[in-house]
C-alpha cells in the first residue's frame, strides 16, 4: 500500500497531538523533522524515533521524497511556509489559524492551485463524530428551527515568554481559541454572518485576554461567544432552537467518552459518541484529498472566511461599531 511520507516543520509542542495518528494510520508514515538548530532536529527524531532530522526548514522541503508537510509554526508564519511547501510540491496540513490576512489565505489558495498541491486547516474536532453527530442533528430538525449558538473556550496562560503575548505573531486569544467558537457557528449555520460585534479587553502587551463576540447570519441566526486566557479551561457549545436544545461539554477537544444532550421540553436524551482519536481525522483526511481526490472537508474558502470573520471581530472591537461583511 502506498503511503504519504510526512515532514514535520519544527519541533512544536502540538506535535505530539499528530505524531501518534499518524503512525497508526495505515496509509502515511512519519519520516523526517526539521528545525533551524540541527542539534535540536537530531535530539528530537531519537527522541520520537523519527528517520531523518533536518537543521533547516529549507532541507526539509527540498527533500523529494517527503509528499505532506505539517505546518505547526507560530501563527504569524503559516502563509509563508505553507507557500514555500507548495512550491516544492508538498501537500500541506497547517495549523490553525490558516492565516492572520484574507490576502495571506488568497496567495496559499493560489500557491496550491498552481502546484497542483492539497493546503487544509488543521481543525481537528471539525472531523470528529461528535462533530458530525451534532451536525447531522441541528440539520435534520431535531431542535426546531435553529435560533442561536452560544461557545466558549478559555483557559489560563501563565507562560511570560509564549508566543500568544506577540500582537506581530497573530497573539491574542481569538486567533487562538476564539476561532474554534466562532468555525463551529458558522459550521452548524451553514453561512456567513452578515454582521458581527466585539468586545476585548487586552492585556499589556495589546493582545485581548478576554473577547467576547456576537454574530448575526442573514437567516436570522445569532451566535454568540467567549475565549481568553484569564478564566480557567471551559469549552462549551450549545445550539438552540424552536423545539429544544443540543449541548456539548467538549465540543473542541472531546475525550474518549463524550455525550451530546439534546433538550426537547422537560426530557433530555444522551447520544453516546463512539470513540475516535481526536487528530486522526485530519490525518485521514489528508489521505483521501491526495489518493483518492476527495475535497479536503476544510476548504480553502471556509477558511478564509473563518479568517474575515474574525478579522471584522477585531475591527468591531477597536471601533466600538457593528461590522457588516
Amino acid at each position: 500500500m502506498k503511503k504519504l511520507r510526512w515532514g514535520l516543520l519544527s519541533t512544536a509542542r502540538i506535535n505530539r497531538a499528530v505524531i501518534p495518528p499518524i503512525r497508526s494510520s495505515l496509509r502515511s508514515e512519519l519520516k523526517a523533522v526539521a528545525s533551524r538548530d540541527v542539534v535540536k532536529a537530531k535530539e528530537y527524531a531519537r527522541e520520537w524515533h523519527i528517520p531523518h532530522a533536518y537543521g533547516s526548514y529549507e532541507d526539509l522541503l527540498a527533500d523529494e521524497t517527503i509528499d505532506v508537510i505539517y505546518n505547526p509554526l507560530p501563527n504569524h508564519l503559516h502563509a509563508e511556509w505553507s507557500i514555500r511547501a507548495a512550491e516544492a510540491g508538498k501537500h500541506v496540513l497547517c495549523e490553525k489559524p490558516l492565516a492572520l490576512s484574507v490576502e495571506e489565505v488568497d496567495r496559499m489558495m493560489a500557491a496550491a492551485r498552481h502546484n497542483n498541491v492539497v493546503i487544509t486547516e488543521a481543525f481537528m474536532y471539525k472531523h470528529h463524530p461528535q462533530t458530525l453527530k451534532a451536525l447531522e442533528l441541528s440539520r435534520q430538525g431535531a431542535i426546531g428551527d435553529l435560533l442561536l449558538i452560544k461557545g466558549a473556550f478559555t483557559f489560563n496562560l501563565d507562560r511570560p515568554d509564549d508566543v500568544r503575548w506577540i500582537p506581530e505573531w497573530g497573539g491574542g486569544s481569538i486567533w487562538d481559541v476564539g476561532c474554534y467558537p466562532i468555525g463551529f457557528a458558522r459550521l452548524v449555520a451553514n453561512a456567513e454572518p452578515v454582521e458581527v460585534f466585539g468586545w476585548q479587553v487586552t492585556g499589556s502587551t495589546g493582545v485581548d485576554v478576554v473577547f467576547s463576540g456576537q454574530m448575526r447570519f442573514a437567516s436570522g441566526l445569532l451566535a454568540q461567544f467567549d475565549c481568553g486566557f484569564r478564566a480557567p479551561f471551559r469549552t462549551a457549545i450549545e445550539i438552540v432552537g424552536t423545539k429544544g436544545s443540543i449541548e456539548l461539554e467538549s465540543p473542541f477537544k472531546p475525550l474518549s467518552d463524550e455525550w451530546i444532550k439534546v433538550n426537547r421540553g422537560d426530557s433530555a436524551e444522551l447520544i453516546r459518541v463512539p470513540h475516535y482519536d481526536l487528530y486522526l481525522g485530519e490525518i485521514e483526511d489528508m489521505e483521501q484529498a491526495v489518493f483518492d481526490g476527495h475535497p479536503p472537508r476544510i476548504s480553502l474558502e471556509n477558511s478564509r472566511a473563518n479568517v474575515a470573520t474574525i478579522l471584522a471581530l477585531l475591527d468591531s472591537a477597536r471601533t466600538g461599531q457593528v461590522v457588516r461583511l
